[in-house]
C-alpha cells in the first residue's frame, strides 16, 4: 500500500459553536487530513508542535496508521487558533490566533519520507510549500490547499507554487479572488492555465466541482440531518481524496471522481462532531455506506 506524506499545520482549536465553547480541542489542516487520509492507507505526517501536545493525540493518530517520524517537538506552545460561528454554521469569526512554534516552523522531510509519490501540502504559507517540493523526490503526484489570506500577502510565490502542482484545492471565494473572475468555470480555466492539471473548487454544504482540462464534475454536499462543527471539513476532504488516490495508484478521470466522492463521505463525518471525534471514529464499513449513498444521491 502506497503512503501519502503530508505537510501542514498541527494545532488546538477553541471553539464557540451554538452557545457552547470548546477549549483547545485538537485541530490544524495536517490533523485533519492525515486522519481521513488513513481510511485508505499509511500516513507520513510532517509538523510542528509543542511541549503541550498531549501524547493522547500522539498515540491516537499512530493507532490509526499515521507515522509520525516528521513531527517536530519545539520548545513552547503548540500553535492555537479560537473562533466563533455563526448561528446557522455558515461564518465563522477569527477571535484569536496563536502561531506560537509553528511561527518558526521550517518543514524537513526526512530522508525515509522524501520518495513518497504522493504529497499533499496542507494550508500553510506558499513559501513553506516550496520549500517541501524542493526536498521531495519526484512525486507522482501534488495536492495543495491554500486559503485568502495567503492569495493576498503571498501572491508571487502561491502563483510560483501552483506552476509545480498537479491539483489545486481551493474553496469558491479563494477561486473567485485568486482568479478575479466571479464566474466559477470561468475562473477554474483561469486557474488551470496557472499551471496544474485538475482544480477542485469546494462549496461547502452546496458540494464541488472537479476541472480538468474541458471535463467538468459536480458533486453535492450529503445532506445530513445535523452539523456539529464544520472546522477541518475541507481539509479532511482534501486528505481522504490524495489518500484514496494513492490507494488506487491510479489518476485516470473516473479515479479521480470517486477520490472526491470519498473525500465528500469523510467530511460528511467530520462535521457531526467537535473536533476529529467522529471522523476518528468512523469505520471502513461506515464510509462504504456513504459512499453507496452518494451513488444513490446521484444516480438517475
Amino acid at each position: 500500500m502506497r503512503p501519502t506524506l503530508i505537510v501542514g499545520s498541527i494545532a488546538f482549536d477553541t471553539l464557540h459553536i451554538g452557545g457552547q465553547s470548546h477549549p483547545k480541542v485538537l485541530g490544524g489542516a495536517a490533523t485533519y487530513a492525515s486522519l481521513a487520509a488513513a481510511h485508505f492507507g499509511p500516513v507520513q505526517l510532517v509538523g510542528v508542535v509543542g511541549r503541550d501536545f498531549p501524547q493522547t493525540a500522539v498515540s491516537m493518530l499512530r493507532e490509526r496508521g499515521v507515522d509520525l517520524s516528521g513531527l517536530e517537538v519545539a520548545d513552547g506552545e503548540t500553535f492555537h487558533w479560537e473562533g466563533r460561528y455563526s448561528d446557522d454554521l455558515s461564518s465563522r469569526e477569527t477571535l484569536r490566533t496563536d502561531l506560537n512554534v509553528f511561527a518558526d516552523f521550517r518543514p524537513k522531510i526526512p530522508t525515509a519520507f522524501r520518495a513518497t509519490p504522493f504529497v499533499m501540502l496542507g494550508n500553510m504559507d506558499p513559501t513553506l510549500q516550496l520549500e517541501v517540493l524542493d526536498q521531495v523526490e519526484r512525486p507522482r503526484f501534488v495536492l495543495a490547499d491554500t486559503m485568502n489570506l495567503w492569495i493576498d500577502i503571498r501572491h508571487a510565490a502561491l502563483t510560483d507554487l501552483i506552476k509545480r502542482v498537479d491539483m489545486l484545492v481551493l474553496n469558491d471565494e479563494e477561486a473567485r479572488q485568486l482568479s478575479g473572475v466571479q464566474n466559477l468555470v470561468r475562473a477554474a480555466a483561469d486557474l488551470l492555465a496557472l499551471g496544474p492539471k485538475t482544480v477542485i473548487i469546494k462549496k461547502g454544504e452546496h458540494g464541488a466541482l472537479l476541472f480538468q482540462g474541458d471535463e467538468v464534475f459536480s458533486l453535492p454536499a450529503l445532506p445530513l440531518s445535523g452539523v456539529a462543527d464544520p472546522t477541518g471539513a475541507g481539509d479532511t476532504f482534501a486528505g481522504a481524496l490524495i489518500g484514496y488516490l494513492a490507494r488506487a495508484n491510479d489518476l485516470s478521470g473516473p479515479s479521480l471522481r470517486k477520490a472526491v466522492v470519498y473525500g465528500s463521505v469523510l467530511a460528511s463525518f467530520c462535521v457531526e462532531g467537535i473536533s476529529t471525534q467522529r471522523l476518528s471514529t468512523a469505520t471502513s464499513a461506515e464510509v462504504h455506506a456513504r459512499f453507496e449513498r452518494f451513488r444513490q444521491l446521484t444516480a438517475f
